[in-house]
């Protein structure tokens, strides 16, 4: 009885030293039982060389050319005398938009007639001195008064065309002597009505925007990109981008010029053209894109192997089983960087610590070792 007494004595303390083995763990690594190891789904491999595209993240608009957004005014202002417009509605080049009054249409409709009177004897009066001339019945210098009288009528009435076909009147009818007091504001491109600033009766002056109309079948995307990115950024790489209004669908585009200005904010201006037009996209749209720069081989793992917990990455590695008598396996949970993701792989950048580290690695059931470590932390 003294000897088991003894034997059982000197036995316990190895059979507790060898649980508290199992239990005892630093706070970044986890044992797992052979029951819970099968039950993980656990699978251990290595990393791997992938040529993954390098990309530089953006923030940006969808922008439109310039020659695609109008505003239109009243060249010489008036009251406005009809107007259907509404913000939202569509509208085709050549469309009337506005109709307006003004009492000062009258008086150079005036000039304008007078002015054709005016050339016209001027004409016929060049043409009398001209013959006159062949005969020397009159001096050289009547001619040529005769002749400046034609080209200052002509300069007059030239002028007054003009005035008359930017106001909007119709010509024709007033060279058939129609005098009328409004003019009539047509589209000059097609596309939507964005701005509506008047209503009837309302005095509008030639600084006044009536209507503003944009043309949505070219936009593009204006990007930002921080100064230390730019000399990556080439023209006619691939963008890829979602916009604010339907962040899950993805969009592509390529870079077509590089402003070579750096902006206060330390960024400077990429423009992207939409490969693909799409006119569900609404000017000023706010832009996430990823601009591919180029393809080079990186350390990689798949993205399951890659856990994210607390605004960090990390992976799991299998430890070598020092004890092979105990059926348990031990995973440290391991810090890295995560770099480009494509194709389901993402590159990974360890520390100096772990820099050799390529195999023992879990390809799978890393969240489930995620969980039970935090899990086990909380109790």
């Amino acid at each position: 009885m003294i000897l088991l007494t003894g034997i059982f004595a000197c036995s316990q303390p190895k059979k507790e030293e060898s649980e508290q083995e199992i239990k005892k763990t630093p706070d970044n690594e986890i044992v797992l039982t052979a029951e819970q190891y099968q039950t993980a789904g656990i699978e251990i491999g290595t990393t791997s060389i992938r040529n993954l595209s390098d990309v530089v993240t953006a923030n940006g608009i969808i922008d439109i050319p310039p020659q695609n957004l109008v505003s239109i005014s009243a060249p010489m202002g008036g009251f406005i005398h009809k107007t259907e417009l509404l913000q939202g509605m569509k509208v085709r080049k050549g469309q009337l938009l506005a109709v307006i009054e003004n009492p000062e249409f009258i008086q150079i409709q005036q000039d304008y007639l007078e002015t054709q009177s005016k050339l016209e004897l001027a004409q016929l009066e060049l043409k009398r001195q001209t013959e006159l001339s062949k005969e020397n019945i009159n001096a050289q210098k009547v001619v040529q008064q005769s002749l400046s009288e034609v080209k200052i009528q002509r300069a007059r009435l030239n002028g007054l065309i003009e005035r008359i076909r930017t106001a909007g009147i119709n010509l024709t009818a007033l060279n058939k002597g129609t005098i009328v007091n409004h003019a009539s504001i047509y589209a000059p491109i097609s596309g939507s009505v964005t701005t509506v600033n008047i209503n009837l009766g309302k005095y509008v002056t030639p600084t006044d925007v009536m209507f503003e109309i944009v043309d949505t079948d070219h936009l593009h995307a204006e990007l930002s990109v921080f100064e230390n990115d730019i000399r990556k950024i080439k023209i006619g790489q691939l963008v890829r981008f979602t916009v604010s209004n339907n962040p899950a669908r993805e969009h592509l585009a390529k870079v077509y010029l590089i402003n070579q200005k750096i902006n206060e904010d330390r960024t400077v201006r990429v423009h992207c053209h939409l490969i693909n037009e799409d006119h569900d996209m609404m000017p000023e749209n706010f832009v996430k894109a990823i601009i591919e720069t180029g393809t080079n081989p990186v350390v990689a793992l798949p993205d399951e192997a890659i856990v994210d917990y607390e605004g960090k990455s990390y992976i799991f590695q299998k430890q070598p089983d020092n004890n092979t008598k105990i059926s348990t396996s031990t995973f440290e949970m391991i810090q890295v960087t995560k770099g480009v993701s494509e194709n389901g792989f993402s590159q990974v950048k360890f520390s100096k610590k772990h820099e050799n580290l390529n195999d023992g690695i879990v390809l799978k059931g890393a969240y489930s070792l995620l969980s039970k470590l935090k899990n086990e932390e909380e109790e």
